[in-house]
């Protein structure tokens, strides 16, 4: 190989390469009114909130042959750690009809100096996107959660729910954006 043809097959390379690393470079969210910052995969875009005690929304990619995109809400809410574990394992059916808090996996850590509680949950979800709007029934469907106690800016949720397969390929960065909490 000439000099010339080693030098452009080298500077393709490396835009190629520099081209994928942009594209799973992670971006910043901010939450709580700034207190609170994460780091996400850039393919996760933001959208308007579909509810207004929602304060950020992103949209995850489908994966596979998935139909829906995954959605993940953040939000300062009411209530305390038990409360909003519960309120979500009822947000969830089994196909066989076991216990959703039974079934559910809770652990807990310790990131940035807050207490965060990750719960992760499958089955049926009933998905209802504000208090008037009718609640739909979605087979097969997963969420993986988390309530961030603060010192400053008190409980954060954060939920991450779609299609089985979905959340599973995303499993590792919903973790990381976790991992990745700073606060302010």
């Amino acid at each position: 190989m000439s000099r010339s043809r080693a030098l452009m097959f080298a500077l393709a390379l490396v835009a190629i390469t520099s081209a994928l690393v942009a594209a799973d470079a992670p971006k910043t969210v901010s939450g709580a009114g700034g207190k609170l910052a994460f780091k996400v995969p850039d393919a996760w875009t933001e959208k308007q909130p579909q509810s207004a005690i929602t304060e950020r929304e992103l949209s995850i990619p489908a994966a596979g042959d998935d139909k829906t995109d995954g959605r993940l809400t953040m939000m300062s809410a009411g209530g305390g750690v038990e409360a909003n574990l519960e309120r979500w394992y009822g947000q969830f059916t089994q196909p066989d009809g076991g216990n959703s808090r039974e079934r559910a996996k809770v652990s807990k850590l310790k990131v940035s100096g807050c207490e965060v509680h990750v719960v992760d949950l499958s089955g049926t979800f009933r998905d209802q996107r504000g208090p008037v709007a009718p609640a739909v029934e979605r087979p097969k469907y997963r969420m993986l959660a988390a309530i961030v106690v603060t010192p400053k800016a008190g409980n954060y949720f954060i939920k991450f729910y779609g299609p089985e397969r979905t959340v599973a390929e995303n499993e590792r960065a919903f973790m990381s954006m976790i991992q990745s909490l700073e606060t302010k």
